[in-house]
């Protein structure tokens, strides 16, 4: 698989969560990671991450344009599932509202720092 080629299909519609290898362990997600999404944003990840090249991994999250706690959730399962891979999982650019559920969850740590 290319560097920019996604991981997911390029022509997915709008306001459909996508996940995108973007180079080196490196991935971009884009699109809501919400209670509709949650489902096909949870198998995109684990699949991103079990394909992934090398040990550390870094996806940004930038492109997040909503989320709610299903989005944390599956954030968190993508930490647990490269744990027990023994690769580590970054995130950056958390949106802010993202931030602001995991800090009432008390997740917010583990989140910044990933595995």
């Amino acid at each position: 698989m290319s560097a920019a080629q996604a991981v997911t299909s390029e022509d997915a519609p709008a306001g459909v969560f996508r996940l995108t290898r973007a180079a080196d362990g490196r991935f971009v997600a884009d699109g809501p990671l919400t209670f509709a999404s949650a489902r096909r944003a949870a198998e995109l990840g684990t699949q991103s991450l079990r394909a992934a090249q090398g040990a550390a991994l870094v996806v940004d999250c930038a492109g997040v344009s909503a989320c709610d706690s299903a989005g944390l959730a599956v954030l968190l399962e993508w930490l647990a599932e490269a744990k027990r891979a023994g690769q580590t999982l970054r995130y950056t650019n958390l949106p802010p509202d993202l931030t602001a559920l995991a800090r009432i969850s008390e997740l917010e740590d583990l989140l910044a720092r990933g595995v």
